[in-house]
């Protein structure tokens, strides 16, 4: 694996982006990535749609969401959606991903990070635990919603 960086989603990185295949199960967890990528696209002012690249090649993508003025603080600042490919999973790009996303809203002036994630065997909850996100309520939907502390 060559020097991880994050660039931010383009006309030349989306269809690799949309095309990131996960583990068998893990796609009950996440919504496709068109809807991410779409989204980006919608909310133009507090998005932050991002892929890492591992030299030339797309291997995740993470989108994020910034608006200080959102009615629920915990979609002030907020990791909509983390994926890497199920052939890359494991080998820390996730995680770099997400404390990207981390710098970004500290640099923001933001002092915490939410994710919210569906409790599951094949989850991401022990992924954001091992990140440092702390579950601090479950949603009405069974959600559960983690905060790192920036």
């Amino acid at each position: 694996m060559g020097e991880l960086r994050l660039e931010e989603l383009s006309a030349t990185t989306i269809v690799a982006a949309n095309n990131l295949t996960l583990r068998p199960g893990q796609e009950q967890f996440v919504t496709p990535p068109t809807y991410a990528i779409a989204d980006s696209y919608v909310n133009p002012a507090t998005s932050w749609p991002r892929v890492v690249l591992d030299g030339d090649h797309v291997v995740g993508f993470i989108r994020g969401n910034f608006d200080p003025d959102a009615v629920q603080e915990e979609f002030r600042s907020c990791v909509w959606r983390v994926s890497v490919g199920a052939e890359n999973q494991g080998k820390g790009i996730g995680s770099f991903a997400v404390r990207a996303l981390a710098d970004e809203a500290k640099s923001r002036g933001f002092t915490q990070l939410t994710a919210l994630w569906e409790p599951g065997d094949d989850g991401p909850e022990e992924f954001f635990l091992h990140l440092g996100f702390v579950i601090t309520q479950q949603t009405q939907y069974g959600e559960n919603l983690g905060v790192l502390t920036l």
